[in-house]
């Protein structure tokens, strides 16, 4: 039986830096289809089902997130699209938790809302509605209510929940326990008393309450915040609003202070996959500890993870190393150092490098395209359009471009006239010209290479007239 009141909330809107090279600000840590065709975003989706239908499934993201997230999903062919809010930047969990309470009781309704990450594994998805059930019936007292994960191990990245001896209830067979205290990341010399403890549960990320309840405790707890929300509510700016909210999570800002904060043990088969070495809880090692995905020959290493996608990679006696490597950066370091990933990140991010914002092949809802080399003035594609697919109807102001077929069949709109070449023809586009590729062939790729040129070369020197993947 679906829920009904419930909403979720799947707040998707970092880029995973944890995760570079894989992940980049274009092609974020929650589209990373890590186990196989599904993307963790799409695996948070579905997961839900039937418990809460698409139409209640709020996606938290920002602009610069938005679209890839979007396409994405048009890509998959979902039944009806989850619907979006949009924070203009993020601000951590606690601002996007409450513009989304704000949101959702724009109409007069409380629905119960809950709140998921969009890049965590969850092995019983089943098991997790049947938790979020119980949950809710205990967030209708009032409660905010969290899943904790019983530790595995002295882990030194996780947030920790310390419960009280009392018991609020039991809900068909399911404990409810009353938080005591939530506990920032620890050294392993304190996470290692906690597991002994016995007290102690991973803060898992995963929250159920009322909107309104949610809502009165940041009003308590964060009155800042709550005022700035209100003023979004009442038709202020969000962009003016945001730049005066000061970045908080909810753990910090409202769940740490709060009263009324009771814990659910997630039996579910929880893993945050928040960093290269956290994939051990998501694959199973082979009988020397490692982890191998792709085109790897590996000589004699142990307890070590190795990824490769185009290239082959050659590894000889590595012991407790990652390896990362796809076409345009590779990632090598020790596992004990996989959280600095991000401090790469930064380093990337504040020197203009390309490869922190997006992989040389981009995947499109018609298909994809490739970087193949870049200089000043001009740049060479490698351009492949599924079958009966079709890219915008567009013009560039800055560049010209330059088609050639490599297979299949290209329909090609230039201006006013249409016309169709095939392999080892081709065609141009002049600067400031209506244009359109498209793919006639129901079961064939095309695949074309195309040279830009021109005083700017970027992907933002583009104006769309007609977009069947409503684009703007």
């Amino acid at each position: 039986m679906r829920g009904k009141h419930l909403h979720a909330i799947i707040l998707a809107g970092g880029s995973g830096t944890r995760f570079w090279p894989l992940s980049r600000l274009e092609s974020p840590k929650q589209l990373l289809k890590l186990t196989g065709e599904e993307s963790l975003l799409e695996l948070t989706i579905k997961r839900l089902t039937p418990l809460i239908p698409l139409e209640r499934v709020h996606i938290v993201t920002n602009p610069s997130q938005e679209e890839s997230i979007r396409l994405y999903l048009l890509d998959r062919r979902f039944a009806t699209l989850p619907q979006f809010i949009i924070e203009p930047f993020g601000r951590n969990t606690a601002p996007a938790i409450g513009l989304s309470a704000v949101r959702l009781t724009e109409s007069g309704e409380d629905p119960t809302m809950v709140v998921l990450p969009s890049d965590h594994m969850v092995k019983r998805p089943s098991t997790l509605r049947r938790l979020i059930r119980v949950a809710s019936r205990v967030a209708e007292e009032g409660w905010l209510v969290t899943f904790g994960v019983r530790p595995a191990c002295p882990e030194t990245g996780y947030g920790y929940i310390k419960i009280a001896s009392e018991k609020i209830a039991n809900i068909n067979g399911v404990e409810v326990k009353r938080v005591a205290r939530f506990v920032e990341k620890p050294d392993v010399r304190r996470a290692r008393r906690y597991i002994k403890d016995g007290s102690y549960y991973w803060n898992s990320g995963i929250f159920v309450w009322k909107a309104s309840a949610i809502v009165e405790a940041i009003r308590n707890h964060l009155p800042a915040l709550y005022r700035m929300l209100m003023r979004i509510r009442d038709g202020g700016s969000m962009e003016d609003v945001y730049t005066k909210i000061e970045p908080v999570s909810i753990d910090t800002g409202v769940l740490e202070r709060a009263r009324n904060v009771a814990l659910i043990e997630a039996d579910f088969g929880w893993s945050d996959v928040g960093s290269w070495s956290s994939l051990e809880c998501v694959f199973r090692p082979d009988e020397r500890g490692n982890i191998i995905k792709g085109r790897v020959v590996d000589v004699d290493s142990k307890n070590s993870f190795i990824i490769a996608q185009d290239r082959l990679v050659a590894t000889i006696g590595l012991e407790d190393i990652i390896v990362a490597d796809t076409p345009d950066a590779t990632l090598v370091c020790r596992k004990d150092r996989a959280q600095d990933v991000k401090k790469v990140v930064e380093i990337l991010k504040s020197g203009g490098y390309r490869e922190f914002q997006i992989h040389r092949t981009v995947e499109r809802p018609w298909g994809s395209y490739t970087v193949l080399e870049q200089g000043d003035g001009y740049k060479i594609k490698k351009i492949r359009v599924e079958p009966s697919k079709r890219l915008s109807l567009q013009l560039h102001k800055k560049r010209s471009e330059h088609w050639i077929v490599l297979s299949g069949r290209a329909r090609i709109q230039r201006g006013e006239e249409v016309m169709e070449i095939g392999a080892n023809q081709s065609t141009y586009i002049p600067k400031g010209v209506k244009h359109r590729l498209e793919n006639p062939s129901p079961t064939e790729p095309l695949e074309i290479i195309e040279v830009q040129a021109g005083s700017y070369v970027e992907e933002d020197d583009i104006e769309r007239f007609d977009d069947d993947f409503q684009r703007e």
